[in-house]
């Protein structure tokens, strides 16, 4: 008890030396020494002064309010005994949401921290900035410099060197930022609007005049130069050689220049104005603060008009010459696309894949493969007639147990990621000597076959490599033209890997791989999110292997795998039995006699060449 007494004393005391010490000393002691007073807008001081004016376009209509802010400001500085105008720091036709290209005002502020400037003066917050984050970080800057610089927002009343000002600089710099976002949404809505009633931009064009309504109209001399360039990429040229060619026959182009270069030629082939179409909206602005353009890849939507004007180049030299630019970085240097379905047989229905075509997209795939086979066919949910004998077991209920679900070191199987796919080393094995390989895949039934071939044949792809022992080891076949189709066919991810497995089909000397790009397993990397792969993509985890973690289908759960007869009854393995003699060289179709196209053949092209070069080289002649 004692001790408890004495620690409430101590308590007390020190409570009692903390309230004498707070009462305060002798005034008379004290001297209190002023601090500088906060900085004013209103002081009497000699101020180095800079004014910012800015407006957002460069139309007529704003010439005259940049003009006025100008002279007002040059005014109320001469007004001023005690206020020094460095300078106007003005930007014309730039806007506010984006530091970027704003020449002037970076070097205001450069100005700013190289000491030369006090005070900025603008008319509002507006004018200054139109992202808050730009806004609030520049003035916190300035305001913090060794000689700090204030900013006088006129409208609003704000001077940023008074303590209180930071709350209503940032409220009124949300206001101006939201007012630029409600302009950005109204203006996408309108150029949507006008779009879609053909009211389509039409910017000045190498080919092109406008007549008064400003519809395009051709100038035959100029379009002598857009046919060239067509003619001879048809021909076989490439950018670069057509430019040296163009600069050589001193051809002008819409600027007047007369160097060209392998760009301005890219550009000119691939506008579809020259085929008498418009395109809207081939790039679109994600971001109204960073204007940062970025190529519509579906992103938003787009109107094509076709007829719109009178064309240059036929539509089908146009598309032939689109084929033509997406596949050259894959060597492919053929003239027509090609894309070949099998039309009758054992393999009918099923498309040869070229290695070095990236035009053709899956609906291309779809198409042709529709063009040969029936409705029956075509039909995923066909009901299957089975043909017993006496004698015969009855499998119904019965299931083909899937190959993924046991040891299958020894089977065959093929990886697929965007880039490359790869053939298990029994593969190899199965289709023993062949260094050549051509795959066809069957887009409705979402089969892909392996066949032998050799190096002649333009869709060969070589999967094998000699290793220092002699022997033939599996090699992963390139396949960044073709692959993106496949995955897009499939819904599959691209920041993913599949395996597939497959079964070998043996008709006398012929054999096939064939593997069912629907039985999957999936390879995922570890740092994926679950969230990262496609919602309607179900998975369920099974085992970590290397890098990447090993995924099948949830569905897969709730069977051992497909219906016995469905799959011995598989129309593609029925047809094989069928067929006695699988004709595996038959000559296949090819898809551009489904598409019609009237290309300008090459014989043709290097004709109207050679007239152009005349006509063009006569008219310099009657010119000079």
């Amino acid at each position: 008890m004692l001790e408890s007494e004495a620690n409430i004393s101590n308590k007390e005391l020190r409570r009692e030396k903390i309230r004498e010490r707070y009462k305060g000393s002798n005034s008379e002691l004290l001297e209190v020494i002023p601090g500088k007073k906060a900085a004013d807008f209103y002081d009497d001081v000699e101020r180095r002064v800079a004014v910012y004016v800015r407006v957002s376009t460069d139309n007529l209509q704003q010439t005259s309010s940049y003009e006025l802010q100008k002279n007002y400001y040059e005014e109320k500085v001469s007004k001023n005994p005690n206020w020094t105008l460095v300078g106007i720091y003005a930007d014309e036709g730039i806007s506010g949401t984006s530091l970027l290209h704003r020449e002037a005002f970076n070097r205001m502020i450069e100005d700013c921290k190289a000491g030369k400037i006090d005070m900025i003066i603008t008319k509002s917050v507006s004018r200054f900035a139109r992202n808050i984050v730009d806004c609030i970080s520049i003035v916190r800057q300035l305001s913090s410099l060794k000689n700090p610089v204030g900013v006088r927002f006129e409208t609003e009343g704000i001077f940023t060197l008074n303590d209180n000002t930071e709350m209503s600089l940032s409220f009124t710099a949300t206001i101006a930022q939201e007012e630029s976002h409600i302009k950005s949404s109204i203006m996408n809505s309108s150029i949507e609007m006008r779009f879609g009633r053909g009211i389509v931009l039409t910017p000045v064009l190498l080919g092109y005049d406008h007549d008064e309504d400003g519809k395009l109209t051709i100038n035959e001399k100029e379009a002598k130069t857009v046919r060239l360039i067509f003619f001879m990429y048809l021909y076989g040229y490439s950018c670069k050689d057509i430019a040296n060619s163009l600069t050589e026959l001193g051809r002008q182009t819409k600027k007047g220049n007369t160097t060209w270069n392998a760009g301005s030629v890219l550009e000119i082939l691939r506008n579809e104005r020259h085929c008498g179409e418009i395109l809207t909206r081939k790039t679109y602005t994600p971001s109204y603060l960073d204007h940062k353009s970025k190529k519509n890849r579906g992103e938003r939507a787009q109107h094509r008009w076709k007829g719109d004007h009178e064309p240059i180049i036929s539509k089908d030299d146009f598309i032939a010459v689109q084929h033509l630019i997406n596949n050259a970085k894959y060597g492919n240097k053929g003239i027509l696309p090609e894309l070949k379905v099998i039309p009758e047989g054992a393999l009918k229905g099923f498309i040869s894949i070229n290695p070095r075509w990236a035009g053709f997209k899956v609906d291309d795939y779809l198409y042709i493969a529709k063009t040969v086979c029936d409705n029956d066919e075509q039909n995923e949910d066909e009901t299957i007639q089975i043909e017993a004998q006496g004698g015969d077991f009855d499998y119904r209920g019965f299931e083909i147990a899937r190959e993924q679900f046991f040891n299958n070191s020894d089977k065959l199987s093929v990886t697929f990621s965007l880039k490359s796919m790869k053939f298990s080393y029994n593969c190899v094995k199965k289709l023993a000597d062949t260094q050549f390989i051509e795959l066809l895949i069957h887009p409705l039934k979402k089969l892909l076959i392996v066949r032998a071939t050799d190096s002649k044949n333009k869709n060969a792809m070589k999967w094998l490599f000699l290793n220092g022992k002699g022997d033939y080891i599996s090699r992963p076949v390139s396949g960044t033209a073709f692959l993106k189709n496949i995955y897009d066919l499939l819904g599959w991810n691209g920041n993913c890997k599949y395996r597939v497995r497959g079964i070998r089909k043996q008709n006398g000397d012929e054999s096939l791989l064939i593997f069912s790009l629907e039985e999957t397993e999936l390879y995922l990397p570890k740092d994926t999110e679950m969230c990262d792969v496609k919602s309607d993509t179900e998975i369920t985890s099974l085992a970590e292997t290397g890098k990447s973690v090993i995924a099948y289908p949830s569905a897969w759960g709730n069977n051992f795998g497909s219906n016995y007869y469905h799959h011995s009854q598989a129309e593609e393995l029925q047809r094989m039995k069928k067929e006695k003699d699988w004709n595996m060289q038959q000559e296949i179709t090819s898809f551009s006699d489904y598409l019609d196209l009237n290309v300008t053949s090459r014989e043709e092209a290097g004709d109207n060449i050679q007239t152009l070069i005349n006509d063009m080289k006569m008219e310099e002649t009657n010119d000079g």
